[in-house]
């Protein structure tokens, strides 16, 4: 099951778990209203009998994907891209990642605009809305292998702060957030 927590300010190490001083986990409902971000437990070694991977992207309209694998054996310019995804960024389209195998950190910005760490592992889907300031890293197991799934053609434009506060999906998100997710 995923696990989120505030993090605390200016870390250094970010593979590390890095929780604030408070060390409160956040249940899924309290991750859902302060960031709009959604989670479902998806079955890894059976999601193609199991059925509701197949259904959560009917439902949502998700009709491509494809796999990435992060680690330094298996991702070409591996210590760049870890420095690329871990910068500030939004997107104009949900980011959705289902872990196969390993593990990794989301970090997301609240409501108040406060880091929540999202740990994700092996059968963990979830979904960024669109809007979302967020960045991506490893855990110190330096390995995770996800599906990424998109509404058509997929889209992997980054938007990186400040840039994107005068986004239209920033907009968007932020009126979401006064009305409630």
């Amino acid at each position: 099951m995923v696990q989120a927590w505030y993090l605390k300010n200016n870390i250094t190490e970010p593979q590390k778990p890095n929780k604030d001083e408070k060390d409160n986990f956040l249940s899924l409902e309290e991750l859902k209203k302060k960031t709009g971000v959604e989670y479902w437990k998806v079955d890894a070694d059976n999601y193609e009998n199991e059925g509701l991977l197949k259904k959560i992207c009917e439902d949502r309209g998700y009709n491509y994907m494809d796999e990435i694998t992060c680690s330094p054996e298996k991702l070409p310019n591996y210590c760049e891209k870890l420095k690329i995804f871990f910068e500030e960024h939004l997107h104009s389209d949900e980011e959705i990642r289902f872990v196969l195998e390993g593990s990794g950190y989301f970090d997301c910005r609240d409501v108040n605009d406060k880091w929540i760490r999202i740990k994700v592992n092996k059968n963990d889907l979830i979904t960024l809305p669109p809007g979302i300031y967020h960045r991506f890293t490893l855990d110190e197991n330096n390995y995770i292998k996800a599906k990424r799934l998109f509404v058509g053609e997929p889209v992997w434009t980054a938007i990186n702060r400040p840039i994107g506060d005068n986004h239209p999906a920033r907009e968007n998100y932020l009126n979401l957030t006064k009305k409630g997710f």
